[in-house]
């Protein structure tokens, strides 16, 4: 067993910088979440999804013409499923809170063990979908 010593230049090693000037940049895979004013209320939402990646919750506020919540090309969940410990209390009510109240659960499939989750109200006022995201990795 290597000495605390030993560690600790390991990690050094390990965090240094490899004379690269430009950061290391990473494919972004999702889809598009904003494209209207987004609500103070979700701004200000402090939470993580907790998968094998443990994402932030991200805002979204999308342009919405149609009546209720959306219900094709996407994947609905229940509130049970997408939270069975109620550990996202916060995430829902800033939702109901930014919407008419009514909160709709939704998972979109980006391939292989990748998803995002949605929890997403209509703002009727704004003709809006708003709401939160997380990015989820499930092995």
């Amino acid at each position: 067993m290597g000495s605390d010593e030993d560690y600790a230049a390991f990690l050094d090693k390990a965090n240094q910088d490899l004379g690269g000037s430009k950061p290391a940049t990473t494919k972004s895979v999702g889809t598009q979440s904003v494209n209207t004013e987004v609500p103070k209320a979700l701004q200000e939402v402090d939470e993580y999804y907790v998968s094998d990646a443990d994402e932030p919750f991200q805002p979204v506020s999308l342009k919405w013409d149609g009546k209720g919540l959306p219900s094709e090309d996407v994947t609905a969940v229940k509130h049970k499923d997408f939270d069975p410990r109620g550990e996202y209390a916060k995430v829902v009510d800033a939702v109901k809170g930014a919407g008419s109240g009514d909160v709709g659960f939704f998972r979109v499939d980006l391939g292989g063990t990748r998803s995002e989750y949605y929890i997403v109200s209509v703002d009727d006022k704004g003709g809006r979908i708003v709401g939160l995201k997380a990015k989820s990795v499930e092995s």
